[in-house]
């Protein structure tokens, strides 16, 4: 059965979506409420949702916007229900911001960026490039810079933010973070693995990360 995605401004979302939402995840590591995902309508401008025979498979709260002039798209809250198509969906509400991000921004480089607790997170960024944090590479200033700056913009207190780790700290609460596990876990490279070493899941620790699309890659999702 095909994947339908929508993209749609969160203006638009309905309480009706709303608890269709946190019926998804009632069930997973991060039970979103209804109250956090209405909160979350506020704070985003756009929401995408996959379907699966009409039912919702997974969500993603992004928005579009230029930091300090240069084009991103960020990914808060977001959630990809555990079936055995994750990957597939995971990978349609990439491809829909991509494609907003093409409308948005044609012609330049973006980046992309998000937070997630576990190394499958990553496999939201297949289709990037310089990639931060990866295995074996050493941070620039820039690069760290950047951790900050969307840890300001995730509205993470700098205090719980270790910028040369891009680790978030957590604080005992649920965390805004984009909810995904892989299905092969099996294949996931151990030294990503190993980044992910420090992370307390429990207590709501989260990675930030981030890499960048370029133009002419971008194209494709015209």
């Amino acid at each position: 059965m095909a994947i339908d995605v929508e993209t749609k401004d969160c203006t638009a979302v309905t309480d009706a979506e709303l608890a269709e939402m946190a019926d998804m995840c009632v069930d997973g590591p991060n039970p979103y409420s209804v109250g956090l995902l209405s909160k979350q309508t506020e704070e985003w401008v756009l929401i995408s949702t996959a379907r699966e025979n009409g039912k919702l498979r997974g969500f993603a709260f992004s928005t579009l916007e230029r930091i300090g002039g240069t084009p991103s798209v960020l990914v808060g809250l977001a959630s990809v229900a555990r079936t055995s198509k994750r990957s597939t969906v995971l990978r349609q509400l990439t491809d829909a911001q991509l494609h907003r991000a093409l409308m948005a921004f044609p012609d330049e480089d973006v980046l992309v960026g998000t937070q997630f607790d576990n190394p499958g997170g990553f496999d939201a960024f297949k289709a990037l490039v310089d990639i931060v944090p990866r295995p074996g590479h050493k941070a620039s200033g820039e690069e760290r810079a950047w951790g900050r700056r969307l840890a300001k913009r995730f509205s993470i207190n700098t205090s719980r933010y270790l910028d040369r780790d891009f680790r978030v700290v957590g604080d005992d609460g649920q965390s805004c973070l984009l909810d995904y596990e892989t299905n092969k876990p099996d294949s996931i490279d151990p030294d990503v693995a190993a980044l992910f070493d420090d992370l307390d899941r429990a207590a709501g620790d989260t990675m930030i990360a981030f890499g960048w699309i370029m133009a002419e890659d971008l194209l494709k999702y015209g």
